[in-house]
């Protein structure tokens, strides 16, 4: 391994890597506009000029390879120089609009002129540039092309990643430009990563703009919901409300990207159908009730039919919505606390849904399918248990994070299940299959939660809590809990690191995970490992 020596520091570097990530490793920033991790080496902007000793010139350190031996200056003399006079070139042009613009707060032109630069403008104002402000290029994506700093980071993006080349730099000189081709929008699934790469304002989300200024929102890591991908994300939040979704790097999973669906998805866990109170049917409406009473009735319900009928007189419903530990509470509930084999999965995708692709996009939009199949659960037999309702032997089902209604559609759904004695359903909107239920419990949606999904590539990650449920919600393993109390009076965990303790002992596919352990970039099922 090449020893490199960065500002008096000697540092390990592994084989072929360049200046700006051997100094990352060493905790030395090497500023940086043109130079993305994930896409190829242009060296346009000479950020990242370094003086490299025996080198005549001062080196670019995006495409500078380490070599035994190396000495790199990045704070010399003729590197604050350098990096003066490429920040007044970049600046010259530049529009005053730090106080309207979006990237406020996240701007490297910001940040760097304050580490970098700090000197005053020596050209006129009236004699900048004027080029494009707050054009709508397409998918959602706004850009300003007098903020451009002609990094090409987004026509890399488009030609290297998506390979759809939707932008391109026009015109010559200090008149360049990004736009699109002429007669043409960007039409793109991945184009709000162009957005997050962007290191100045130039390409902002028209969703997002002007909504919220970054330094009040609060980051918190997660994982995208929108399909079994199983991206990882981070969630920006602020007082309970979710303002927007960021990929986070995960080499094993996204690499450094997401589909805009993903990142579009969050406004359908805030909308105004959101469960926040146990709900019962009273005639024909539901009303709202407390957590006690809703509990006694469910349990006095169940108990009643699991005497009369036989523990199989109960049936439950688990949609791959769920998380890890809230699948495995509801099959321990199931199969232990009431003795009952009838548990069946829902992994639906609606109709007209994106199919698969060769970068990100699944067909499938649900996180977890293959966590219920770790789990041992069936994959399917929904038609079991339709067949025990006609039979008469199912009386009670119990349906979490599955809307049957609009899978199957009103009248399939009222000829297979439309003699129940009773449903209750787990979930965090009302949707029409809570419309159908004797009784509603809400619980979190899963930025609201602690807990795990397992991805179709058997990837466990971790989900963090970014904020509390809303109302009454409560996380679905807390109410399955405090159900498994009201049956039998035991005690249950209702701590997601205790449920996932419970479940990596008694299930071989988690055996050996813990979910502290899972880490930023997740660990994969037991069976997978060599």
């Amino acid at each position: 391994m090449p020893k490199v020596t960065i500002d008096g520091r000697e540092i390990d570097a592994p084989e072929g890597v360049n200046l700006i990530q051997a100094a990352e490793r060493a905790g030395i920033e090497i500023p940086h506009y043109c130079y993305h991790p994930g896409l190829s080496i242009v060296g346009n902007c000479r950020m990242c000029l370094v003086e490299v000793e025996k080198a005549p010139k001062l080196q670019i350190a995006c495409n500078t390879r380490v070599a035994d031996g190396m000495v790199v200056h990045t704070k010399s003399e003729r590197t604050i120089r350098a990096q003066k006079a490429v920040l007044e070139f970049l600046l010259i042009n530049h529009p005053i609009d730090c106080p309207v613009c979006d990237q406020a707060g996240e701007c490297k032109l910001q940040d760097y002129y304050m580490d970098y630069d700090a000197q005053a403008s020596r050209f006129p104002l009236g004699k900048k540039n004027k080029k494009g402000k707050a054009i709508d290029v397409g998918s959602g994506v706004m850009l300003d092309q007098e903020r451009c700093v002609l990094c090409a980071r987004c026509t890399r993006f488009f030609d290297e990643i998506t390979h759809t080349s939707e932008l391109a730099i026009f015109q010559r000189g200090d008149h360049c430009e990004v736009d699109t081709y002429p007669g043409h929008k960007v039409d793109n699934k991945y184009a709000g990563n162009v957005v997050d790469i962007c290191p100045v304002g130039a390409l902002t989300e028209k969703d997002f703009r002007f909504r919220m200024r970054v330094w009040y929102l609060h980051r918190t890591p997660s994982v995208c919901a929108g399909c079994e991908r199983g991206c990882s994300i981070d969630v920006y939040h602020h007082r309970g409300r979710i303002y927007r979704y960021k990929p986070r790097h995960n080499p094993a999973v996204n690499g450094y990207w997401m589909c805009d669906e993903g990142r579009h998805g969050f406004p359908a866990l805030q909308n105004e159908t959101r469960l926040t109170a146990p709900l019962v049917q009273d005639k024909d409406r539901l009303v709202p009730e407390g957590w006690a009473p809703a509990l006694r009735r469910l349990a006095s319900r169940i108990l009643e039919s699991g005497n009369a009928h036989g523990a199989n007189s109960i049936g439950a419903v688990i949609g791959a919505q769920s998380t890890n530990e809230e699948a495995f509470a509801l099959k321990h509930l199931m199969l232990d606390t009431l003795g009952s084999e009838r548990v069946a999965t829902v992994s639906w995708s609606p109709a007209g849904a994106s199919g698969d692709d060769e970068l990100l996009l699944r067909a499938n939009k649900n996180p977890n399918t293959r966590g219920l199949a770790a789990l041992g659960l069936p994959a399917h037999g929904l038609d079991a248990l339709a067949d025990a309702v006609a039979a008469g032997e199912l009386k009670i089902l119990i349906v979490m994070r599955a809307d049957l209604v609009r899978m199957l559609g009103e009248e399939e759904f009222v000829r297979r299940f439309g003699a129940l004695d009773y449903m209750v359903v787990l979930d965090t909107d009302a949707n029409e299959t809570c419309q159908m239920a004797n009784q509603v419990l809400p619980i979190a949606a899963y930025p609201e939660i602690e807990g795990s999904f397992t991805n179709f590539q058997g990837r466990v990650q971790r989900l963090h809590q970014a904020f509390p449920p809303p109302g009454q919600a409560l996380p679905a393993i807390e109410a399955l809990a405090r159900l498994g109390h009201a049956l039998d009076g035991g005690a249950r965990p209702s701590a997601a690191k205790d449920v996932f303790a419970q479940m990596a002992d008694a299930e071989a596919g988690f055996r050996g995970l813990t979910l502290e352990a899972l880490g930023p970039d997740g660990a994969e099922l037991t069976g997978l490992r060599p």
